[in-house]
């Protein structure tokens, strides 16, 4: 059994094809089958409405495949009896999903943590409280009790944890600082993207630009919200994609295996003590040596 947290109210197919890689087809099918339940009580239908904070389950093949424990390298930056904070890297899937079935964040953390992970979400999302795509790298806090796990999904919905990222992206934004206030639902043509569509899930990115050079620039973005692929997308839609992002028209010319997104602060309270903590991580090294390639080659921009 597979578990989504509501962030913000909808339709439950809308919701579900937002947060997984359902189509809502699929989720339709699983409804009428009676294998999705919003708060343990059997979905009515896929455009039954639903509630922010509901927790909506659902059984799909992906829940019955073996999670097998994987010596897979993690960075640790924190932990102690009630969370993990981790530095992500390159090349991971966070959890096991269609066409990904092993070798995942998850994997890893069933090989260095047993059964001392939150089972909130399920087995294939043990731990997992919120997702970076496969090659966003950085910054990650995941659960290893079910306390925990509640305590910090209901922080991001209520928008209370401060997500910040750094990108290089192609050209350079007008302002030094702004907002992206646009919509996000699943590209209607291709549904490995997401695309500004008036009729998605309200989607809004700041954004700061730290550096500027020739034909790039090197930004730092806060989310306000949490849309699949939103800094990508939004950075695609005004004209200045994440380099290295094939996916949303990133150029290539960095030649960096895969995106130039990093998370690299996180904010939040802590589960138990209700601290608030303050964690922050270095660009990976393929980034770093991309942007002094930009700083050693490219006149910057005052």
């Amino acid at each position: 059994m597979t578990t989504v947290y509501c962030t913000e109210g909808g339709r439950l197919d809308c919701i579900l094809a937002d947060e997984t890689e359902l189509t809502r087809s699929h989720i339709k099918r699983l409804v009428d089958g009676g294998r999705v339940f919003v708060d343990g009580v059997s979905a009515t239908k896929a455009g039954q409405q639903i509630k922010v904070g509901s927790a909506i389950s659902f059984e799909d093949e992906v829940d019955s495949c073996e999670i097998i424990p994987r010596d897979i390298p993690l960075d640790i930056i924190y932990e102690d009896d009630e969370i993990i904070v981790l530095n992500k890297q390159r090349n991971l899937v966070v959890h096991p999903g269609a066409g990904n079935r092993d070798n995942t964040l998850v994997n890893a953390l069933k090989y260095k943590y047993g059964d001392n992970l939150s089972t909130s979400g399920g087995e294939a999302r043990a731990g997992i409280v919120h997702r970076l795509d496969k090659d966003t790298t950085g910054l990650m806090v995941v659960a290893k009790t079910n306390f925990a796990h509640g305590q910090l999904c209901a922080q991001f919905s209520e928008r209370r944890i401060g997500k910040f990222y750094r990108a290089i992206c192609d050209g350079n934004f007008k302002s030094s600082s702004g907002v992206i206030d646009a919509a996000i639902g699943r590209d209607r043509h291709n549904r490995l993207k997401m695309a500004v569509d008036s009729g998605g899930r309200a989607a809004v990115t700041g954004y700061k630009v730290l550096e500027r050079f020739n034909n790039n620039c090197y930004c730092e973005f806060e989310l306000f919200t949490g849309r699949t692929h939103q800094i990508r997308v939004h950075c695609a839609y005004v004209h200045h994609a994440v380099s290295c992002d094939p996916l949303y028209g990133g150029s290539t010319k960095l030649n960096c295996d895969g995106q130039l997104l990093h998370s690299y602060k996180l904010e939040f309270d802590h589960p138990r003590s209700n601290e608030r903590l303050v964690f922050t991580a270095e660009e990976p090294s393929d980034f770093l040596s991309a942007l002094n390639k930009l700083r050693n080659t490219e006149k910057t921009e005052k």
